[in-house]
Order: structure tokens, then C-alpha cells, then sequence
């Protein structure tokens, strides 16, 4: 057996008021630029960016694939 919905009764239920409310408010705060508020979260106050050494992580990982491959193949 089946239940038949009708569109009026699912419309005005008050879920959907609420769901439809949400989605409101979030098209209103993506126009700000930064939505999540990470930047201004205590955890990301001290990090600083990437330093000048960031080119040996992808050398290491390069070597590591190098060496993955080689493994595999011999």
C-alpha cells in the first residue's frame, strides 16, 4: 500500500518552512566574503604560510613515487 501526499499538505508543512528559511539565510551570507569565519577561528590565529622550503615536500614526495613505481615494476 501506498501513501498518497499532496502538495499542499508538504508545502505548508512546517519543516519545510524552516528547511526554506535556512536556505534564505545562507544565500544572504554567501555574499560575504568569508562565510565559515575560518580565518578568525583561535586554531589559525598562529599559523603562518608556507615557508621558502616547501619545494622539498614535493621532491620528497616525487622520490617516493619514483621509488613506489620502481618497487612495483622489479
Amino acid at each position: 500500500m501506498g501513501v498518497i501526499v499532496h502538495k499542499e499538505t508538504e508545502r505548508r508543512s512546517d519543516l519545510n518552512d524552516r528547511i526554506a528559511a535556512d536556505l534564505r539565510s545562507r544565500a544572504k551570507m554567501e555574499e560575504q566574503e568569508d562565510p565559515d569565519f575560518v580565518e578568525e577561528a583561535d586554531y589559525t590565529r598562529d599559523l603562518k604560510k608556507t615557508g621558502s622550503f616547501s619545494w622539498v615536500w614535493f621532491v620528497l614526495v616525487g622520490l617516493a613515487l619514483i621509488s613506489l613505481v620502481l618497487i612495483i615494476t622489479i
